[in-house]
């Protein structure tokens, strides 16, 4: 089975699902999504000369909250990949968020290989990996299928760990943390580079950061030094299909 074939069966199985849910049901769950706010965090990420390169999307869910995202399972994360990917393209109005610029949205294994589909917007959405991948056979062909799509993909925390390097052929940006960056800064750098992506330095929290950053010649920040992650309502944008 082509890949193709496997997408338009995960879409039939999908619609087969919705229609098997009784009707009173569906009324009740509808009415329980419509008392809860739909809220997505975002945070800027920066070019040199100080203006918005692109965004950097997360969940922001009262039902996610219960404990920190670094303990969350497999399946929490893909609630809220899930969330922000419905408080955005799943909504009405999506330039309000993006403002004409790309989004960055951290998208789990399931995302990748593609046992759970991503709105079909590579001009605005940027697969971000999640940390930690397991970089196997179905991983690459997936990121290989996203690319063939337009979308372009995001590497973060580099740190030149193997299976990141088996990466780096299929990713147009980097992520280093800046607080790596004191000691193997260089070098770091020359390798996340080989391929030719972008850089981008994350969790810029001091100007002498920032600074050390553009020494290196990395051109794309992000940090609380730069601006705080802000919460978008999209409850009252109206729903649309993704």
């Amino acid at each position: 089975m082509t890949p193709d074939e496997e997408a338009d069966r995960l879409v039939e199985l999908a619609v087969a699902v919705d229609e098997a849910i009784p009707r009173g049901l569906r009324r009740e769950w509808d009415a329980r999504l419509s008392r809860q706010p739909v809220l997505v965090a975002r945070q800027g990420i920066f070019a040199g000369h100080g203006g918005i390169f692109a965004y950097q999307l997360s969940a922001r869910s009262p039902e996610l909250e219960t404990e920190r995202a670094s303990a969350w399972n497999a399946h929490q994360h893909e609630r809220a990949t899930a969330h922000v990917l419905s408080a955005t393209f799943g909504r009405a109005d999506l330039e309000h968020v993006a403002h004409g610029r790309p989004l960055f949205v951290r998208c789990p294994r399931a995302y990748v290989v593609g046992e759970l589909l991503v709105p079909q917007r590579p001009d605005r959405l940027v697969v971000e990996v999640p940390d930690g991948l397991h970089v196997d056979r179905a991983v690459v062909e997936g990121l290989r299928r996203l690319r063939s799509s337009g979308f372009r993909i995001a590497l973060p925390a580099f740190v030149d760990r193997p299976e990141q390097r088996r990466l780096l052929p299929y990713v147009d940006f980097v992520k280093l943390d800046v607080r790596d960056l004191d000691v193997e800064g260089a070098p770091l750098v020359e390798v996340a580079t080989s391929f030719g992506a972008l850089l981008i330095a994350e969790f810029v929290e001091s100007a002498e950061q920032l600074a050390h950053a553009r020494e290196l010649g990395i051109t794309l920040f992000q940090g609380n030094l730069l601006e705080r992650a802000g919460v978008l309502d999209r409850t009252r944008a109206r729903p649309v299909s993704m």
